[in-house]
């Protein structure tokens, strides 16, 4: 009789079906399923950029996916497809705001202000049934049931689209900032702890968009 295959392999190719949650949550009834992602949590400067995204069609020409596991143009390509095929919102903390009440608690409000934001569109939202995915451990303060998923951004559709909503978004304010410290090289690292940024800042300091409670700033 042969035996069942490991489970580390069905495992595996569970988390590559990016619609598995969205089917499940479909089948409970479901009107409505928010994923929610985030960048910026690691970068010594600029602001944690959150995204919320609400699929109308899960039918893409580009690739949806980890935003990590796309290239700057694909992700660019992606992010105006998916602006054109969703409802989404998006929550913006600033540096300033992540040196007061740490970078979770700033990654959290991020989130939870892109749900807001995503929801505030909607008509007859006491009507629907809505439930939030979320990428990571993370829990949120929400009017709706919301479920993380480690590695979402992998498993999940919705997910996945919001972390290239907040990948792109996040980029271009690096990119403007450029315009305004060019000294630092935002256009290239995003903030980022790279060995360049850390030389330059090691060399010239923190400039005022750096987050003054990170280690290295």
């Amino acid at each position: 009789m042969a035996s069942a295959p490991p489970k580390s392999k069905a495992s595996k190719r569970r988390n590559r079906d990016l619609l598995y949650y969205e089917r499940l949550l479909k089948k409970d009834g479901c009107d409505l399923i928010i994923g929610v992602d985030e960048a910026g949590r690691g970068p010594l400067a600029g602001p944690v950029v959150a995204a919320a995204v609400a699929l109308k069609t899960i039918n893409f020409k580009n690739r949806i996916d980890d935003s990590k596991r796309l290239s700057s143009s694909l992700r660019e390509k992606a992010f105006a497809e998916i602006t054109k095929k969703s409802i989404f919102g998006v929550g913006i903390v600033s540096e300033k705001l992540i040196d007061r009440i740490n970078i979770l608690q700033a990654t959290r409000r991020a989130m939870q202000k892109a749900v807001i934001s995503l929801t505030s569109n909607l008509k007859g939202l006491d009507s629907l049934n809505i439930h939030v995915i979320v990428d990571g451990k993370m829990s949120l303060d929400l009017a709706w049931p919301c479920t993380d998923i480690i590695k979402g951004d992998a498993k999940s559709k919705s997910i996945a689209a919001a972390s290239i909503l907040a990948k792109v978004t996040r980029d271009r304010i690096m990119q403007k900032y450029d315009s305004l410290y060019p000294e630092y090289g935002f256009a290239q690292h995003k903030g980022y702890p790279t060995e360049r940024h850390r030389g330059i800042l090691r060399e010239k300091g923190p400039c005022a968009i750096h987050r003054k409670s990170f280690y290295g700033v």
